[in-house]
């Protein structure tokens, strides 16, 4: 066999198993949201096919062939494929005044000191 030959075997099988990209930039901060995102969808998603369009959109983007707007479009196509329902999970934050706090934590400490003299 040829090396042409051999090549075009390999990449003809798809048996072949996808692995996840480790292209993350951590001093580069868009880039590197971007890859969290790309490594969440790259989990919630097992096929290969679908796995293969997202290594393609991180190497585009990593390659500045892509912009991060139309990276992150390509992306939400893939995220709503993963689950049924697509949402945006924000977590809900309470807040309460200063002086309220205070008073909690301070009850708190009381009771902590009392408990084990029982």
């Amino acid at each position: 066999m040829t090396e042409e030959e051999t090549k075009t075997e390999s990449e003809e099988t798809p048996t072949e198993e996808v692995t996840k990209l480790l292209i993350d930039k951590p001093s580069d901060f868009k880039f590197h949201a971007a890859y969290l995102a790309y490594s969440e969808t790259w989990e919630k998603i097992n096929s290969p096919d679908i796995r293969t369009e997202l290594n393609n959109i991180l190497k585009a983007l990593s390659k500045e062939e892509m912009g991060y707007s139309s990276f992150y479009r390509t992306l939400d196509e893939y995220r709503r494929h993963g689950s049924k329902h697509y949402e945006f999970s924000r977590e809900r934050i309470e807040t309460q005044r200063k002086r309220d706090w205070r008073k909690k934590r301070n009850k708190q400490e009381r009771n902590s000191r009392h408990k084990g003299r029982h």
